[in-house]
C-alpha cells in the first residue's frame, strides 16, 4: 500500500492524488452506477411494448356494453375449466359479459374459442353450455377448438370462420393484447372489459403484472406472424349462424 508522506503545496490542502484506498472504493462505485443504469434501461425496455399496446389501442377498448359499438360476431376467448367442468370464475365473467353483448342487440353470433387439445379437457362446449344455460340460443354460438392461445384464435376466426369484424371478450388487462393481436390477424376488432378486480383483485393483480413479459411476446409475434397450429380448411358455422340471425 502507497500513500504520500506529507502534503505539499498550499498548506493543509492534500494533493489531488488518489490512494490506493481511494481507487479501490472508486471501481465498485462504478460498477454500481453501471448495473443500476442497466437495470433501469432493461426496465424500459421491458414496459415499453406494453406501453404501446396501450396506447395503440386506446380507441378500441371499451368498459361497458353500452359504449361497444355494434359488430356482428363476438370473439369470446377462453380462460379455463374447473376440474368439476365448470368455467373458471373469469371465464364465467367473459360468457356472462358475452351473452349481455348478444341481449343487448351488440352482436350477432357468439364466437367461443379454447382448448380441446387433450381428453377430459373442453374449454369450448364448456363455453356453449355455459351461454345457453343464459339463455343465448343455441345456434348463435360456434365453437373453435383450436384456440389454444390468443394469437392462434384471433387468427382462426379470421382464415378459418371468415371475421372480418369482432368484438372481442376478455378481462381489461388482458384486453389491449388481444385487441392488438386481433388487428394484426386482419380482423376489425374492438373490445370489452370485464372488470374483475372487486371480485378476484389477486388474479387481476397478477393479470397485469403478467401483461408486460406477454406484451414483447406479442410484440415478436405481431412481427412474425407465426401460423396457428392447426389451420384447416374454411368452415361456414359462422356465416350460417349470421345467415339465422338475419332471418330472425
Amino acid at each position: 500500500m502507497w500513500r504520500l508522506a506529507e502534503p505539499y503545496g498550499v498548506a493543509g490542502r492534500l494533493p489531488s492524488v488518489l490512494t490506493s484506498d481511494d481507487a479501490a472504493t472508486g471501481r465498485p462505485r462504478h460498477r454500481g452506477r453501471l448495473l443500476l443504469l442497466s437495470l433501469v434501461l432493461a426496465l424500459v425496455a421491458g414496459c415499453a411494448p406494453f406501453a404501446w399496446m396501450l396506447a395503440g389501442t386506446s380507441g378500441q377498448r371499451h368498459d361497458t356494453v353500452d359504449a361497444v359499438p355494434e359488430r356482428p360476431v363476438a370473439l369470446v376467448l377462453g380462460a379455463g375449466v374447473r376440474a368439476d367442468g365448470q368455467p373458471t370464475r373469469l371465464l364465467a365473467r367473459r360468457l356472462e359479459l358475452a351473452a349481455d353483448l348478444y341481449f343487448a342487440g351488440k352482436v350477432e353470433v357468439l364466437l367461443v374459442t379454447g382448448d380441446n387439445s387433450v381428453e377430459h379437457y373442453n374449454e369450448t362446449d364448456t363455453m356453449r353450455e355455459h351461454l345457453v344455460a343464459s339463455g343465448v340460443p343455441d345456434d348463435r354460438i360456434v365453437g373453435d377448438y383450436a384456440g389454444f392461445s390468443t394469437w392462434e384464435s384471433c387468427v382462426r376466426a379470421r382464415e378459418v370462420f371468415g371475421v372480418d369484424e369482432a368484438t372481442v371478450v376478455t378481462q381489461d388487462f388482458h384486453l389491449p393484447r388481444a385487441v392488438r393481436l386481433c388487428r394484426a390477424a386482419g380482423i376489425d376488432a374492438v373490445g370489452v372489459a370485464d372488470d374483475a378486480a372487486a371480485e378476484r383483485a389477486t388474479a387481476t393483480t397478477y393479470g397485469w403484472l403478467r401483461e408486460v413479459p406477454a406484451a414483447v411476446a406479442a410484440l415478436g409475434t405481431v412481427i412474425v406472424r407465426p401460423d396457428p397450429t392447426f389451420l384447416g380448411r374454411y368452415e361456414t358455422a359462422v356465416d350460417d349462424a349470421l345467415a339465422t340471425a338475419a332471418e330472425d
